[in-house]
């Protein structure tokens, strides 16, 4: 649809600066009026020339899009726009570090905040809601003039043995282990346990860590097991209670791994 002199103006403003999302409070700032700004960005929706995210925050559809406004935008980067504080995490982690050659039809993105599920051009955004003690071990990337924020590789495979339905299960884990051993970086990883703290994480990861035979420090096993939680865990969660326990860890192989 066309696009009158003023909206033409409004987004070469906000393209040029590079950045792929426009929030009320830039648009009321440009046009110095709010009821403009909320006109403005209703319009340009309807047009297709934007597309509203949530209250106050939307994504250009760029020219680049065609004449059915179809465009999907590197999702990493809407991704961090979308909460705060968050980062990407999980399967999305995992694939960003190159640890997996799976892609998931959703982005993964991990916050002590409480936020609903998005769907923005056809990819599910999903927020794992994680308690303040948790959310740690981010580091931040340059991406397309912008700054994401992602889980590093070490808090990453904490996360996977956290939460292993949320990057494609034990089996999933226990081959980014393998395929990775030489690039992980042990003592953070047992630093990062530590501040995680007693529980079924260290029981799954130093359990997967000894049946694979990886070559880790020596003394990191015997100190992992020195922090075992009471109680035995499953090692894959939802899997039920078949399976032997091994007693050393405290864990159910409930998969037969």
């Amino acid at each position: 649809m066309s696009l009158s002199q003023q909206e033409t103006n409004f987004l070469t403003h906000f393209s040029a600066s590079g950045k792929p999302m426009i929030t009320s409070e830039e648009a009321e700032a440009f046009l110095h009026s709010r009821v403009a700004a909320v006109n403005t960005l209703g319009r340009l929706a309807r047009k297709g020339w934007l597309q509203r995210l949530e209250n106050g925050l939307y994504l250009i559809i760029p020219l680049e899009a065609g004449p059915e406004r179809k465009w999907s935008e590197n999702t990493f980067l809407i991704a961090s726009q979308l909460v705060s504080p968050g980062a990407i995490a999980y399967w999305s982690a995992l694939r960003f570090w190159n640890w997996t050659e799976q892609m998931p039809q959703v982005v993964f993105i991990q916050t002590p905040r409480r936020k609903k599920s998005i769907v923005i051009q056809d990819m599910l955004y999903r927020f794992i809601t994680v308690n303040e003690k948790h959310y740690f071990g981010m580091v931040s990337r340059p991406l397309e003039g912008m700054t994401v924020f992602i889980t590093d590789p070490e808090k990453t495979l904490i996360d996977a043995a956290a939460r292993p339905d949320l990057c494609s299960g034990i089996v999933h884990l226990a081959e980014v282990l393998r395929t990775n051993e030489q690039t992980i970086d042990w003592r953070k990883l047992d630093q990062y346990l530590t501040q995680w703290g007693e529980g079924t994480v260290v029981k799954r990861l130093g359990f997967l860590v000894e049946v694979l035979g990886l070559h880790a420090p020596e003394a990191l096993l015997p100190q992992w097991r020195n922090r075992l939680s009471q109680g035995i865990s499953p090692l894959e969660p939802g899997a039920g209670q078949k399976g032997p326990v091994i007693t050393r860890w405290k864990i159910r192989n409930n998969i037969d791994f």
